[in-house]
């Protein structure tokens, strides 16, 4: 692929870059982010790829800073020292848009302890949405939404097939346009390196990589729900023989959110009218559902036989959709389950606390049961405290944007961007 597909980060990209001296892109393997950044730099070095600038930044951190800026150091993690010379460089400057740092994982705190006020900003890319992809039109904006703008759109149809060939293929630049075979293969691919190398590149500690497949193989299977890590780890007891312990099950899901390979969902925390428990458990999700098919060596066919799987990776996709929105939003996404057994897909809820709810819902015979859970949150929150919500909507895969007597929008997710 030759083409840049914008993204939606790039207004924010922009903006940042006039106002600090550094922003960091941090996001999975595989997700754009040298691509993007390139669309900003002026000068680059790649310390994945080029071994000369990776002795050079080990021997003279300083010399690989130097260049036009904005100067590309693409996987900087790569070589942690060079942090604190970004850092120095900034403040020499004292000019905002010299540098573009990206990487592939979360590095230990220690090597991004000192930021400094306004010197460096992070800046999340996540796997292309729908919208991103040419696959939404874009008519129904979730920022709009957080300002209470009613959904209105024309009719939007993702056949139930082509949704589960969406979720096979992901949204991976690279591979857009690919054959979904070479897709596949490609998903499958990642996934088998995340277990036999990027796992270990975090921290440099072994971990067995049977046992990560493993791992994301049972993290794959309870996508879309709040399992708990004891749970995960007896699952691998069940697969592997004495299989791990609580412990080292949390050490494993620990290096695998630093890769950004699984982005949990939290709990909302919020006041409630009702004395009900809220669970604050996070949902478990890949940062793209493409992941879960590729640990479980599934395609679309064996999606359509499996609903129950099918659905929940829907929801896993319009969960990635809704965060590269909200994102864009300043918000950020949630889950609500309480103990009475209510539950809710997503919350949305923007910096200055007006919020949203939503329910997804693969078939729109199950609008209804959708709305309802909706209209029922919105009875449970205090309005006091937290406000009433700017938008209750069930987000379907296809259909009309209408909002129903009721209030509750349903937006198909074919129309919803950010």
């Amino acid at each position: 692929m030759t083409r840049y597909l914008p993204r939606t980060v790039d207004l924010e990209m922009r903006e940042l870059l006039g106002a600090t001296g550094c922003v960091v892109i941090e996001g999975v393997r595989g997700c754009g982010k040298t691509t993007t950044a390139r669309e900003f730099a002026a000068s680059e070095v790649l310390l994945d790829i080029d071994e000369d600038a990776r002795l050079l930044a080990q021997a003279d951190p300083a010399e690989v800073l130097k260049g036009p800026p904005p100067r590309l150091i693409d996987e900087w993690q790569l070589e942690p020292s060079i942090w604190n010379h970004v850092r120095r460089a900034v403040d020499d400057r004292r000019v905002p848009g010299q540098f573009i740092l990206t990487g592939s994982a979360i590095p230990a705190d220690d090597a991004t302890r000192h930021t400094g006020m306004r010197r460096i900003v992070r800046l999340r890319l996540r796997p292309m949405s729908l919208h991103e992809a040419g696959l939404s039109s874009g008519a129904i904006s979730l920022k709009r939404t957080l300002a209470g703008e009613s959904p209105c759109a024309g009719q939007h149809t993702i056949p139930v097939g082509e949704m589960a060939e969406l979720i096979c293929r992901g949204g991976w630049p690279e591979s857009v346009d690919w054959p979904l075979a070479r897709a596949l293969r490609a998903n499958r691919g990642q996934v088998d390196e995340v277990a036999r190398v990027d796992i270990r590149g975090v921290d440099g500690v072994r971990r067995d990589p049977q046992r990560v497949r493993l791992l994301l193989r049972s993290l794959a299977r309870n996508v879309g729900t709040a399992v708990a890590t004891s749970r995960l780890a007896e699952d691998l007891g069940a697969r592997d023989n004495g299989g791990i312990k609580p412990h080292t099950a949390a050490d494993y899901l620990n290096a695998l959110e630093r890769l950004m390979i699984v982005e949990n969902q939290p709990a909302w925390a919020t006041h409630l009218r009702s004395r009900a428990v809220l669970r604050k458990r996070p949902v478990r999700h890949f940062v793209d559902p493409s992941l879960a098919v590729a640990a479980l060596g599934a395609d679309p066919d064996r999606l359509l036989r499996d609903f129950r799987s099918l659905r929940l990776l829907f929801e896993s996709l319009v969960v990635r959709d809704l965060r590269v929105y909200a994102q864009a939003a300043d918000a950020e996404v949630f889950h609500y389950r309480e103990n009475g057994r209510l539950e809710v897909d997503a919350v949305v809820q923007a910096r200055d606390g007006r919020w949203a709810a939503f329910e997804v819902k693969l078939g729109p015979r199950m609008v209804e049961e959708g709305a309802r859970n909706l209209l029922r949150l919105a009875g449970r929150v205090d309005p006091e405290t937290v406000g009433p919500p700017q938008a209750l909507g069930v987000i379907v895969a296809s259909g009309y944007g209408y909002t129903r007597p009721d209030g509750v929008g349903v937006i198909p997710i074919g129309a919803l961007g950010p």
